[in-house]
């Protein structure tokens, strides 16, 4: 279980990015929204895609 949060910022391929609250690459508290506490990545996504439906995992956070 764990925090997670989605980039405010769209990426050139239209998708927001989900990180968890150790992310390296967790964007600055400004460009970011927190989504709540979940179990896995998976439901985090399922959350951020009720507001941003091209939502995903960032890479270093699924591993």
């Amino acid at each position: 279980m764990d925090f997670y949060y989605v980039s405010k910022k769209t990426q050139s391929n239209g998708e927001r990015e989900v990180h968890t609250r150790n992310c390296i690459y967790l964007p600055h508290s400004d460009s970011r929204s927190y989504l709540g506490f979940f179990s896995d990545c998976e439901q985090a996504v399922q959350e951020a895609k009720i507001s941003y439906p091209k939502s995903r995992v960032c890479d270093y956070c699924r591993k």
